[in-house]
């Protein structure tokens, strides 16, 4: 049996960079058979077929689409063509959620598979002023953060630069004070008047101590660890809180899954707090947009993302053309997505395209929070549980119930002043429902 690509997304011709298989190898279904790195994304490929490895079509650097066979699998077990794994690019939400972003196990960056040609072979040092071999995505990467790449030690596959060199370079110059992007003597002398003059990361044995357990962080996690590090420290955020009185909503809310019972349908007020957030992003266009150099680009498109918690960490699929939709179709597609979550089963598509994401801890509870912003988004919604409140109404104190809003937006692009005006009209939105059609 012929096993292909899956559906990939929009991605073609897409390296081969790193197989697993071999001929005579036994696999199962859902083993991870190639990883692919597109400019924006790195995936594994899972097996749709178990058995044993006649044939192994494709070599590391040859390039695919959806549809080339991989490998020739000789066995009685096959299974429905699998989405391919995650990509690497942002969350969120974060989120990034990263931005996610901001994936499971099953559909996450290998970063152990990326590390291995690192062992098999010594790091090709790039003379400055030499050509450099490196992705697009990896190139933006340096940009951001003021990197030569002339600098960086290459460890991919033929003296190619990965962004795993490029965030270890940062490592490298925040520990020993020099300046990524500049020599160690122009380094010192910036030490002196503000620049990156810091101590090196403590060394400590902890087991000294007493008893410890080393754990390996997860492949999700990692992920949203370089994510996470590149956007608090690249993008000046600021967070703004607003408390929106939910009570006639969730009674709403509560009423109709009542009168649904019988079929099934329910709403979440985190599909209506979508719905509203797509309303708000109309009524201000700057918060669903994305800087692009000196330009902003506006988008004319709505797709929400929103933190989906996994046993692996946090993901962030994203409800594409949301203001297209009903409350009960984004309530149900939310719901599926984050099955599809805790299952390790999302795939590229899933995740991408987000203009707005939303990370929710109201199933835990909390009073507020600052979620980091997931770049290239220019703003992150948090809320937390709801909460009963006395309000006065002008006569006496009513309760009323609260639902506690965190609002991160970037600065270079979002005022405070527009900030709060965006936190207050998101907050009038959902105390009345019927705005919304306006």
């Amino acid at each position: 049996m012929e096993v292909a690509v899956p559906d990939i997304g929009d991605f073609s011709d897409v390296p081969v960079i790193e197989l697993f298989v071999k001929v005579g190898d036994t696999i199962k279904v859902d083993d991870a058979i190639a990883t692919l790195e597109s400019d924006k994304a790195t995936m594994d490929v899972p097996s749709s077929a178990a058995g044993v490895v006649k044939e192994v079509k494709v070599k590391l650097g040859d390039k695919v689409s959806q549809g080339a066979v991989l490998i020739v699998v000789e066995g009685a077990g096959a299974a429905p063509a699998a989405a391919p794994a995650a990509p690497a690019a942002p969350a969120a939400a974060g989120n990034t959620a990263v931005q996610a972003t901001p994936a499971a196990s099953t559909a996450a960056f290998s970063q152990s598979a990326l590390s291995a040609p690192a062992a098999a072979a010594a790091p090709s040092a790039v003379t400055l002023g030499g050509k450099v071999h490196a992705s697009p995505s990896v190139r933006a990467y340096s940009r951001e953060l003021g990197v030569d790449l002339a600098q960086v030690r290459a460890t991919g596959p033929k003296g190619r630069v990965l962004k795993e060199d490029v965030t270890a370079f940062v490592k490298g110059a925040m520990q020993t004070g020099v300046v990524p992007g500049k020599t160690a003597a122009a380094a010192a002398g910036a030490s002196l008047g503000g620049g990156l003059d810091l101590l090196p990361w403590p060394k400590v044995d902890f087991a000294k101590f007493g008893e410890i357990e080393t754990k390996p962080l997860s492949r999700i996690k990692k992920i949203s660890a370089q994510n996470l590090a590149r956007n608090w420290v690249m993008i000046p955020a600021v967070t703004y809180h607003e408390d929106a009185d939910i009570t006639d909503l969730e009674a709403f809310r509560v009423a109709i899954n009542k009168e649904n019972e019988k079929s099934g349908k329910k709403l979440t007020m985190l599909a209506f707090i979508i719905k509203a957030s797509v309303r708000a992003l109309q009524q201000f266009p700057e918060f669903n947009s994305s800087l692009d150099g000196d330009n902003l680009v506006l988008k004319k498109y709505f797709n929400i993302g929103f933190a989906a918690d996994t046993p692996n960490g946090l993901v962030v699929p994203v409800v594409k053309n949301a203001d297209k939709k009903s409350v009960f179709e984004i309530a149900a597609e939310t719901g599926e997505l984050a099955k599809k979550a805790r299952d390790g089963k999302l795939g590229p598509a899933d995740m991408s395209g987000a203009c707005f994401t939303i990370s929710s801890l109201g199933g835990i509870g909390g009073t507020y929070f600052a979620p980091i912003v997931n770049a290239p988004e220019v703003a992150i919604l948090g809320v937390n549980k709801s909460v009963m409140k006395p309000v006065w109404d002008g006569k006496a104190f009513a309760p009323r119930l609260t639902l506690p809003m965190s609002l991160t937006a970037d600065h270079r692009v979002i005022d405070g002043a527009l900030a709060t005006r965006f936190n207050v009209y998101l907050a009038q939105l959902l105390a009345d429902f019927r705005r919304v059609m306006l």
